[in-house]
């Protein structure tokens, strides 16, 4: 039996617990914010905040539980380049809600990145707020003078944001748009997760990926939506236990191991889910691609392609160990990488191409593992085709399309 007793003392127990969650976050993890306009920044687009936004960044970083804010400022806030030093006192918040834009003068190309975070521990970068990189001048000027100094440098053009040497972050909810090279890099970081981020740049943009990782572990992407001119998501070398889900990716050119085996060192990539996601109107869409000659012998291994959506992609799986784009390859040896136990399941929709499934692996180092299950992609409305060379394919199960493979000449 209740007693009446215990209804009256309920609303004095539920302010007894919010009077004490006030006094415990004021005492012992005070929140403090810091605007970046408090500091001197100003939105009208073309006064440079670098310096205020950095000095809001080294009053939070030293305060415990300290927040970066960016308002909505009626305009945009311009920025040069930031880099974002750690390590701080505790948990540090990147908040924007207004936008920061790059600037537009091809001279200032020579910088790798525009914003960095560098060797900070539990990171928080959220807010709708946007990061415009500025690209279309750099675009369209080497568009019509690519033998300009300028752009030919441009393969180290800035990209938008680096996550480096980062520990214990969350990315969420922002908006990366019109970068001049990849729009975010993850590079030897651990334990990040990016949430419900978008990225757009035109499909016609240059080296505009939307996430690169590199040398990194415990990476998860989810729910997020990317359109782009390059790879939606491309997972480089040293990159382990990625788990990537519920992305929308298109147009661009699909999620993208690699490339491989361009460089001597490079360590091996292993641990990879991609899951329940969906590629529309994309060049590519599941991808592995090595450099042939390559200068490594790493190894790529234990990845899964499961539950993914494809529509009018033009090559839904492909395996790659002949990349070379641009043809600036000698085309005089074979990849040296390593290509085993990797699976695609449930891979599903239509094709661009009557070839949907294209494998084609090093002589000197055959795909090993090759497994295929659950497959349902179409041409025109017709069962599509799959091409292998060099791989120990194993397509699993009668009720597949296409459900073997037909083999392919070597280039």
């Amino acid at each position: 039996m209740v007693h009446m007793d215990s209804y009256l003392a309920s609303p004095w127990i539920f302010l007894i617990n919010m009077f004490l969650s006030f006094w415990i976050i004021n005492v012992h993890g005070q929140t403090s914010n810091f605007i970046v306009t408090d500091f001197g920044a100003i939105a009208d687009g073309k006064t440079d905040n670098s310096q205020a936004f950095s000095d809001a960044w080294k009053k939070a970083c030293e305060t415990e539980g300290g927040r970066l804010l960016v308002p909505v400022g009626g305009g945009s806030f311009y920025v040069s380049g930031a880099q974002f030093k750690g390590p701080c006192t505790g948990q540090t918040i990147f908040r924007i809600d207004g936008t920061i834009i790059a600037s537009d003068d091809l001279t200032l190309d020579d910088q790798d990145y525009w914003i960095t975070f560098h060797e900070v521990d539990a990171l928080t970068l959220s807010g709708n707020g946007f990061f415009d990189g500025n690209g279309a001048s750099s675009w369209s000027h080497c568009a019509h003078a690519p033998n300009d100094s300028l752009c030919i440098r441009k393969q180290k053009a800035p990209t938008t944001i680096k996550i480096n040497y980062v520990t214990n972050a969350s990315i969420r909810d922002i908006n990366l748009v019109n970068s001049k090279m990849f729009h975010l890099h993850i590079h030897e970081s651990e334990n990040v997760i990016v949430d419900n981020v978008h990225i757009t740049a035109p499909e016609d943009s240059p080296n505009t990926d939307g996430i690169h990782i590199g040398d990194s572990c415990n990476i998860k992407i989810i729910g997020s939506h990317i359109a782009t001119g390059d790879d939606c998501v491309s997972i480089g070398e040293g990159s382990t236990n990625v788990n990537i889900s519920g992305v929308w990716c298109g147009p661009g050119h699909g999620i993208s191991i690699g490339s491989l085996g361009k460089y001597e060192v490079e360590d091996n990539v292993t641990g990879i889910t991609v899951r329940n996601c969906t590629l529309n109107n994309t060049d590519n869409g599941l991808r592995i691609k090595t450099w042939a000659p390559s200068k490594s012998a790493n190894v790529v291994s234990n990845v899964t392609f499961t539950d993914i959506n494809i529509y009018d992609v033009e090559n839904p799986i492909i395996i790659d160990q002949y990349y070379c784009p641009h043809n600036s390859c000698s085309h005089n040896g074979e990849s040296s990488v390593e290509i085993k136990g990797v699976k695609f399941i449930g891979v599903r929709g239509s094709s661009a191409s009557e070839t949907s499934v294209k494998v084609e692996c090093s002589k000197s180092k055959p795909c090993q593992d090759i497994e295929f299950s659950g497959l349902d992609l179409t041409y025109e409305g017709q069962p599509s085709t799959a091409m292998c060379s060099s791989a120990d394919d194993k397509f699993q199960g009668s009720h597949q399309v296409p459900s073997t493979c037909i083999n392919l000449p070597h280039p």
